[in-house]
């Protein structure tokens, strides 16, 4: 009879006795990491010695976001959460949009200024074509060669270049760009562009501080960069065959 009574007594202490009491109540993550990570404006200040301007977290979990400023221009890096690891990023794509066309978009050239641009063929043919690229950029270095080609194809395409020096990638390209556009030089991009060393910017330009401005309003954060004369925006590399292909197609 005791031992049924002791029973009992146990049974209604575990059904009755608050969970809490069984249950682990320490801190924890619980699924916000950023609840138990910080980074603030000064720690990421030290660790990329950029002026940082705003951290927050990234889309892809376990980083941060650090917008600043390099050199008088603007960059965006990403930093674990750890703090060990920077991260560079071009581009987030979701996964559902995987396998599927990018979205066709146009820009209005009127907003592209070309009295510093470069320029590749005839100045007076009719179909114009606008290029943002980096000299040290692998696949601007491609598509050089492939504008070229394309104006051996059709005498009646001329391509604008506009200096875009990605600089939190390509460090040195934002003082080769200076000099290439203190003396409006196709030789010296081709220079740049087949790794030849460039002297010194002999001016103050601002023009690449006015295209990287120009780039941030437009939306434009990949080299090389293709507007049609349609102002249909390509972003990255293509060849001369698809590019012809892609302007006598109708959009």
């Amino acid at each position: 009879m005791r031992f049924f009574l002791t029973l009992i007594l146990l049974l209604i202490a575990i059904f009755f006795t608050p969970v809490s009491l069984f249950s682990f109540e320490g801190k924890g993550c619980a699924g916000d990491c950023a609840s138990c990570h910080s980074l603030t404006k000064d720690e990421a200040g030290k660790i990329l010695k950029i002026e940082v301007s705003e951290v927050k977290t990234a889309l892809i979990k376990g980083l941060w976001e650090v917008d600043g400023i390099q050199n008088g221009n603007k960059v965006k890096v990403h930093i674990d959460f750890s703090k060990k690891y920077v991260v560079l990023i071009s581009k987030v794509i979701p996964v559902d949009d995987i396998g599927k066309p990018p979205p066709i978009r146009k820009i209005d050239l009127n907003l592209i200024p070309l009295t510093d641009a470069l320029i590749i063929g005839n100045p007076s043919a009719k179909k114009k074509v606008i290029v943002f690229t980096d000299p040290d950029c692998p696949y601007c270095k491609k598509f050089h060669t492939e504008m070229k080609e394309t104006i051996k194809k059709n005498k009646d395409i001329v391509f604008y270049i506009k200096l875009f020096p990605l600089v939190n990638v390509h460090p040195e390209s934002y003082e080769k760009s200076k000099t290439i556009l203190c003396k409006n030089s196709l030789k010296l991009l081709d220079d740049a562009i087949e790794g030849k060393k460039l002297p010194k910017a002999d001016c103050d330009t601002k023009a690449v501080d006015e295209n990287l401005k120009l780039t941030e309003q437009l939306g434009i954060n990949v080299t090389p960069t293709v507007i049609l004369p349609d102002g249909r925006l390509i972003p990255g590399f293509i060849d001369s065959p698809t590019l012809l292909q892609m302007m006598e197609a109708k959009q």
